[in-house]
């Protein structure tokens, strides 16, 4: 029996919903608390079913980007539902991907399942194991310079596997830093830049990973975008305003950066689901065709 969750205090207001996938769906104890079922895409003997999860507020920022401020949590105002959410997505994922910028910006989170809602880990531990999966997903890092936070508490936690996905030269100056961590492994791209559809070609057929979730940052965001990579979006919109600075400052950072698209060639999504709890809606959308363009 599917081990029942406490969730985030009340059942999401479902305002929406569209999905035509035909994978696995969610247990009933988690439908209940959802508002209903999020299907996954079945993965392609290339790569895993991708998606990705944003807090964003209501002037499109994702980060107030201050000392001690940059996280998503600032963002949420630590919103149960956007918490257990959160958990919910890395709990059906095989592998979870972040960016090195994200790692040092938090050097005290750790990438599994449940930390983001520990109240629930009972029942998200049981979902992976009803769906086949490993009991902690693949912790995934992508820095091509292979400067990582040898004090990151994500590249310690017992019983993770972790990749750093990199180049040579970036490889070589990861090992230095993270010299004496054995459970760590590396995926080297030749060149000065990781190429992203190898790496998770990698992880399907090396790893056997069937779903990915991606919670790099903006750049790598716009990265898979451009590599036309993803799947699915999942969305919290905050009430939050968070406005900008003005030069010479450096910008907060938004959804996307790191790459434009043209006009009549950018890439659009078809709105999944939507849902409700006081001021947030959470949404989920799927990509239509993605075309490819050059990073900046």
């Amino acid at each position: 029996m599917m081990r029942e969750p406490r969730g985030p205090g009340a059942a999401y207001t479902l305002l929406f919903d569209d999905d035509d996938a035909s994978g696995p769906g969610l247990p009933e104890v988690f439908r209940i608390i959802y508002g209903g079922d999020w299907r996954l895409l079945d993965p392609s003997d290339e790569r895993p079913y991708i998606y990705t999860n944003f807090v964003v507020s209501h002037d499109g920022r994702i980060s107030f980007d201050e000392p001690g401020q940059s996280s998503g949590a600032p963002v949420s105002l630590n919103a149960p539902h956007d918490t257990w959410l959160m958990a919910l997505l890395r709990s059906r994922a095989d592998a979870i991907l972040t960016g090195a910028a994200t790692l040092r910006a938090a050097r005290r989170h750790r990438w599994t399942h449940w930390a983001t809602f520990p109240a629930d880990r009972p029942a998200f531990d049981a979902l992976r194991a009803a769906e086949g999966r490993a009991p902690l997903p693949i912790f995934v890092v992508i820095s091509g310079s292979g400067d990582l936070p040898a004090d990151a508490a994500a590249l310690r936690v017992p019983g993770q596997q972790t990749l750093i996905a990199t180049t040579m030269a970036g490889a070589e100056r990861a090992r230095a830093a993270l010299d004496g961590l054995s459970h760590i492994a590396y995926h080297v791209t030749p060149g000065d830049r990781v190429d992203l559809a190898e790496l998770v070609r990698h992880l399907r057929q090396q790893w056997g990973a069937r779903t990915l979730l991606s919670e790099g940052g903006a750049r790598v965001y716009g990265a898979l975008l451009a590599a036309g990579l993803l799947d699915e979006v999942f969305t919290t919109s905050s009430p939050v305003i968070i406005g900008n600075r003005t030069a010479p400052a450096p910008a907060r950072p938004s959804l996307v950066e790191g790459v434009a698209f043209a006009p009549g060639a950018a890439p659009r999504l078809r709105l999944v689901s939507l849902r409700r709890y006081g001021d947030y809606l959470f949404q989920r959308a799927r990509l239509h065709v993605v075309p490819f363009a050059q990073p900046k």
